[in-house]
């Protein structure tokens, strides 16, 4: 698998792989397009992902997923962050997006 040092160079590598789309976290789906598409836990799947720990700062601490959906034939990132600073949301798409480390 890919490995990538920062952030940046994560989404301009996932870019260059087609993951076009930027989605946007919500309580129950992800979105894009300005709320065009909105993707539930059963319509898309994570493809990779890749967590930075920039510094000992939450702040800094983020996880970068490559999701795809077949359904709506999208693919593209969400950037969220993780610990204390991690969205809240249903327990569906908690389960769709856990990492198991």
């Amino acid at each position: 698998m890919q490995q990538y040092s920062n952030l940046i160079e994560a989404i301009n590598g996932l870019r260059k792989d087609s993951y076009t789309e930027d989605f946007n976290l919500q309580q129950h789906c992800l979105e894009c397009r300005n709320r065009e598409y909105q993707l539930f836990h059963d319509e898309f799947v994570v493809d990779k992902y890749f967590r930075f720990d920039v510094s000992s700062d939450a702040a800094d601490q983020s996880i970068i997923y490559a999701i795809s959906s077949e359904k709506y034939g999208l693919s593209g990132i969400l950037i969220n962050a993780y610990g204390i600073y991690a969205e809240t949301i249903t327990n569906e798409m908690l389960s769709k997006l856990r990492i198991s480390e």
